[in-house]
């Protein structure tokens, strides 16, 4: 009997052990935080080449505000935020195509800094105690030992500093000071109360962008400050804060219009003081935008390197716009104030935005925010065309209210064109139609090379409509920047091209006739003898003594070996002039057999220096000019070739995580990171999607399932599905197509299918199929 009692308690208490460990195990899984997109971003990826405006963490996608650490502040290249320099010179809130501005340093004043701290206040850090996702930023501070974390809204900075105890609290302003592209002067703060500052500053002139713009902030803190100090000969300031252990909250509201429209940007979007809530808000915005394209398959490398390329095509061109819709306008000779229309709640119908140039982009945002992201383009056409009302011209590169000007051509063409073909912009086409021709004609961007602002000769066009190329060298001199004839021509026919398709859908047939038949330019500079585009002088006379793989040879970033195969609109014309699809094939063939040697890349400039072989590659995609290449083989029959060079250019150029390599070139404001997106989804648009219907070529897919949700405003299905399979790093060519159960030929497959919603079924396997 009493064997048996404790048998039973023995049995009873085993049982309530077991209870015990499985209700700390299931408790223990559910405290363990779920992964999202976010997480999966690698924001480090290529930094220690960083660029002034490559960088972002504490930033929302187009956001006014790119709040991060700089580590370099004194050029464009190299500048911002370089991984392998290990001093924090400031946190700085704009980091912009040719704009910057509003650096901040928290430091702790001592009786050994107190004389030098507006002259020395940089500090070391570690990158074992950083931390970053998108939206969020911490690292520690170790001369001062502060905490320092960072996010944002779309127009305000939002800090947190944790200070050791007893330490004597401040935040210095660098309101005068260079930071990347430009100088920051005139710096004034004033101390409104005993909780909140306001100030500006002034972003000065260069040749990319020649007139001055001011930057306006509200600052508010949540601990009182004691004084605040200007030191006369950096024109700097102090702010001290006292010696409590609170941590110090800071919010930094900037606009481009007034302070008082900066204290609008921080009621609207951060009237409370709950920094890990506006950390969620940030991380929830990203992880949606990111959660348009879910992948399966592939390793756990390639899926966070997919994600980090995704999330570099969201960044990079920001609103400069207010919240109540007031932005900067800067196209006249006076500045003035403009007013963006309003909806009926009182917010703005869009933003308006600065943006790097849309030179090739119409192989990388143009096709990637065309089916994922259809209100973004939406809005950066409304935007495009706002400058146009303001100034008459639509810009391929704006910054601070005007355009730069920056590279060459009407590269917002073929961007706007793709939109309308697409159903995304349906209203005011004839008025849109009449402002892209006006920069097809005399006077118009088309006659204006890199940063020319004042005159319209470097751009060569009234010798494109005399003689029907751009000669090399322009025998006016120089106008500016990337005068190179050869590569000039070819962009202004692909750009008439897609012109004269918006003519077509709009019924204006001369203009259709007249700008197809300019479409043909390019056939001008084939010279049939030597098989490659080759420049012209002024008197028709092919350049003397061509290398096709001399760099910027009469081509724009390129040679003319990369630069032959720009002709997107019009493949088969070119196919013919070469001598037919075989030889086509043969000859691109080999140019990438020797490119795979290079990586398929000239590298960075870095890179060229060191090793002049690099810039002499025949195939790059470390460049705009030819990263369409591997797409061709499609339209030469041969979609083996298309699929085995794409997914090699993926393995060798754009895969894996590192601080040292990610781009391998100029990642120009996501239009590298939107290549990659498309490259391993296995979607390309030769002609950057401008004809009626457009198509999209089929590729290899580097995932076994790609699902995109399409936007239900603009599309009528709810997602397009790409399943691939046997996929795997062998087997990397497709065998046969079925889209909703119907065989797809030729490896093609239009807008209006894809998104109309479905599956597109690819049989992958090792061999080609003949």
């Amino acid at each position: 009997m009493k064997l048996d009692k404790i048998y039973k308690i023995g049995r009873i208490g085993i049982s309530l052990f077991l209870i015990f460990l499985v209700s700390c195990k299931t408790e223990k899984n559910t405290s363990v935080k779920k992964k999202t997109l976010v997480d999966m971003v690698y924001p480090l990826l290529d930094t220690e080449n960083s660029r002034w405006f490559f960088f972002s963490s504490a930033s929302r996608p187009f956001g006014m505000v790119n709040l991060s650490p700089d580590t370099e502040i004194n050029g464009d290249w190299g500048g911002g935020y370089k991984y392998n320099t290990d001093t924090i010179k400031g946190f700085s809130h704009i980091h912009e195509w040719q704009m910057s501005g509003l650096s901040v340093m928290p430091l702790t004043i001592s009786k050994e800094n107190k004389e030098k701290i507006f002259t020395d206040f940089y500090s070391k850090f570690s990158h074992e105690t950083e931390k970053i996702t998108p939206g969020y930023h911490s690292l520690i501070l170790d001369r001062y030992q502060i905490t320092s974390e960072l996010t944002s809204t779309k127009r305000v900075g939002f800090h947190r500093y944790t200070f050791p105890k007893n330490a004597q609290k401040a935040i210095l302003f660098n309101l005068n000071t260079i930071l990347g592209p430009c100088d920051n002067t005139k710096g004034v703060l004033e101390k409104n109360n005993d909780y909140e500052l306001s100030g500006s500053l002034v972003l000065s002139t260069n040749f990319r962008r020649p007139k001055p713009l001011t930057v306006f902030f509200k600052i508010k803190l949540n601990e009182p400050i004691t004084s605040l100090e200007r030191n006369n000969a950096t024109g700097n300031y102090l702010v001290n804060l006292g010696k409590t252990d609170k941590k110090v909250l800071m919010k930094v509201g900037i606009s481009y219009t007034s302070v008082e429209n900066a204290s609008v940007n921080m009621q609207e979007e951060l009237p409370h003081w709950d920094f890990d809530q506006i950390v969620t808000q940030s991380k929830t915005e990203w992880n949606n935008l990111l959660g348009r394209i879910k992948i399966e398959g592939g390793t756990e490398t390639d899926q966070r390197r997919f994600y980090t390329d995704l999330w570099h095509a969201l960044q990079g061109r920001k609103m400069i716009s207010d919240a109540n819709g007031a932005y900067p306008d800067n196209t006249g000779e006076k500045f003035r104030i403009g007013q963006l229309p309003l909806k009926a709640d009182g917010k703005s119908k869009f933003n308006q935005y600065n943006s790097d140039s849309f030179w090739g982009a119409q192989w990388t945002i143009n096709t990637l925010w065309g089916l994922v992201y259809p209100e973004i383009m939406e809005e950066f056409v409304n935007s495009l065309m706002q400058y146009y009302k303001d100034g008459g011209m639509i810009p391929r590169g704006p910054s601070g209210g005007n355009d730069t000007f920056v590279m060459t051509g009407a590269s917002t063409t073929p961007f706007i064109v793709t939109a309308i073909q697409k159903g995304i912009v349906k209203d005011d086409l004839e008025f849109i139609y009449t402002a892209l021709k006006k920069n097809h004609v005399l006077n118009g961007i088309m006659g204006k090379a890199g940063y020319e602002h004042n005159t319209n000769s470097g751009g060569g066009l009234k010798y494109y409509l005399e003689k029907g190329y751009v000669p090399y060298p322009l025998p006016e001199g120089e106008f500016g920047s990337h005068q190179d004839g050869a590569s000039q021509t070819l962009e202004y026919a692909y750009q008439d091209w897609t012109l004269a398709q918006l003519a077509k859908k709009l019924n204006h047939i001369e203009d259709y006739n007249y700008f197809m038949g300019r479409s043909k330019n390019y056939q001008n500079i084939f010279d049939k003898t030597t098989g490659w585009m080759r420049p012209k002088n002024v008197d028709g006379k092919w350049l003397e003594n061509f290398d096709p793989y001399k760099y910027e040879n009469g081509f724009i970033e390129s040679n003319g070996a990369q630069s032959t195969w720009f002709v997107p609109h019009d493949i088969d014309g070119l196919v013919e002039l070469i001598g037919g699809k075989e030889k086509a094939a043969a000859k691109l063939n080999t140019q990438f057999e020797t490119a795979q040697k290079l990586k398929f890349t000239s590298g960075t400039s870095h890179d060229a220096e060191l090793h002049p072989e690099f810039s002499r590659i025949p195939i790059n995609f470390g460049n705009q000019p030819s990263i369409q290449t591997s797409y061709i083989f499609n339209v030469l029959d041969r979609p083996d070739l298309t699929q085995y060079w794409t997914r090699n250019v993926v393995k060798e150029t754009f895969s894996g995580l590192s601080t040292n390599t990610g781009y391998n070139g100029d990642e120009d404001q996501g239009l590298m990171g939107s290549l990659n997106v498309l490259l391993k989804i296995g979607l390309f648009q030769m002609n950057g999607g401008t004809d009626e219907n457009p198509q999209y070529q089929i590729g290899s897919p580097l995932f076994n399932k790609i699902s995109i949700q399409l936007n239900s405003k603009y599309y009528k299905g709810k997602n397009f599905v790409i399943n691939a399979h046997n996929n795997s790093a062998e087997n990397i060519y497709i065998n046969e197509i079925k889209y909703n159960n119907t065989a797809v030929q030729n490896f093609i497959i239009s807008h209006q299918d894809i998104t109309d919603g479905g599956e597109l079924n690819l049989e992958m396997s090792s061999v080609p199929k003949h």
